[in-house]
């Protein structure tokens, strides 16, 4: 490099060159070397600096290579559906995204939802978002919640699974006959066999009835009947499990199995008119099969709701109590009838929580008789049919009855 400056100053010009006194050639040949190292030493930075900026280049790449890479705009983009599930971590989401092309990296979506304190608002459901979009962007299009498919379905509770399905069928557009069909083997809907082990020997069907747990959801829009129902089972599991309700059923009722409890619930949400009584319906409903007085003349639970039961099984709608014959009643070929002795073989419906609790850990009482006395909803129970009688007058007082039931 010096050599080609040196050449570069030299003059190869043909004239003559004129005479210079010795001194003052002495000063030009110092001069112009501190011009030559004045440029070379130029040369060299404008060199080292041109390698640097291609080093730095490099590593963007590299590092863009690496996962921080993020996209400016999704103006070439196409829209696509994302599921944020409850509990997402940032990192979680940034997975999702990346798996759908929302975004180049995880990273750059940590990184701008750390920029951006609200990110941690971003609230589980389904989005509309658009593939190539820059990370910023993901997270202000996910906060706002136009861009949320609100799809939620709320599922009562005490609702048979027959009203389920007919429920299900009117928002979600699926047959009623597809949710029938998901539903006739329950265990391939996840739940395990031995929630249908029993104390008695009594030999039942299998049913998904009690399984479907009632909540809001928000299902998939392109939801098929087994995958909701899948969902419902999985959360009656989570919720159950969260309650420790099949290890606490046989340890503080005596032996008694998670799947006869599960029956009592349904009972129970099905029975009592308000939740206060919850616990108390359901000791009515152990004591009546488990523990026979004289005053009774079956172990049996004598509720109206049982008979609408097979009603709904036979496919017909339920009816008030005061429109059920005798004969419907009192038929002793049907395992739901008020005389039928023993555990129902299911559940009648599909029980709340609440109920869940009262039948795992009822209140201790003797009792075997309860009547609604007042228009809240709240009953009395009794011991002795003659003190229920006297409920029953109460219950007529207060309008609650149109006359006695003894």
């Amino acid at each position: 490099m010096i050599d080609e400056l040196d050449r570069a100053f030299d003059d190869h010009d043909d004239d003559p060159e004129p005479e210079i006194p010795p001194g003052e050639a002495s000063r030009q040949r110092r001069r112009f070397g501190w011009i030559k190292s004045i440029l070379a030493m130029t040369l060299a930075l404008v060199l080292l600096g041109g390698l640097g900026l291609g080093v730095l280049l490099a590593y963007q790449k590299i590092s863009g290579a690496l996962g921080t890479a993020d996209w400016a705009t999704s103006a070439d983009g196409v829209e696509v559906q994302v599921e944020i599930k409850s509990g997402d971590t940032q990192a979680d989401i940034a997975r999702t995204l990346k798996a759908a092309g929302v975004i180049a990296s995880e990273k750059a979506f940590v990184e701008a939802g750390e920029r951006n304190p609200d990110a941690l608002r971003i609230q589980p459901g389904f989005y509309k978002m658009r593939t190539h979009m820059s990370a910023a962007d993901a997270v202000l299009r996910l906060l706002d919640l136009k861009n949320r498919i609100v799809n939620g379905i709320t599922i009562p509770e005490g609702l048979s699974s027959f009203r389920v399905f007919k429920l299900l069928a009117s928002k979600t557009g699926i047959p009623e006959a597809d949710f029938k069909a998901a539903a006739k083997d329950p265990m391939a809907l996840g739940v395990p066999d031995w929630w249908f082990n029993r104390t008695d020997d009594k030999k039942v069907a299998p049913s998904v009835e009690g399984f479907l747990f009632p909540d809001t959801y928000e299902f998939a829009p392109n939801a098929t009947a087994d995958g909701i129902l899948r969902v419902m089972v999985n959360r009656f599991l989570t919720v159950t499990g969260s309650m420790s309700f099949a290890e606490a059923v046989p340890a503080e009722l005596g032996g008694i199995a998670p799947y006869e409890a599960l029956i009592v619930a349904s009972l129970a949400q099905a029975e009592a008119g308000n939740a206060d009584d919850f616990g108390k319906v359901a000791r009515v409903a152990y004591n009546r099969v488990y523990k026979r007085i004289p005053d009774l003349t079956c172990a049996c639970f004598q509720f109206d709701v049982t008979v609408n039961y097979s009603r709904e099984l036979a496919g017909k709608d339920p009816k008030p109590s005061s429109g059920l014959t005798h004969d419907e009643l009192t038929d002793p070929k049907n395992p739901y009838g008020r005389n039928a002795e023993g555990m129902i073989p299911t559940p009648i419906n599909n029980p709340g929580k609440a109920a869940l609790e009262g039948a795992m850990s009822p209140p201790k009482g003797d009792w075997y008789y309860f009547v609604a006395t007042d228009k809240e909803g709240h009953s009395a129970f009794s011991e002795t049919f003659e003190e229920f009688c006297k409920d029953n007058e109460t219950a007529v007082k207060n309008k609650v009855l149109k006359q006695s039931s003894c």
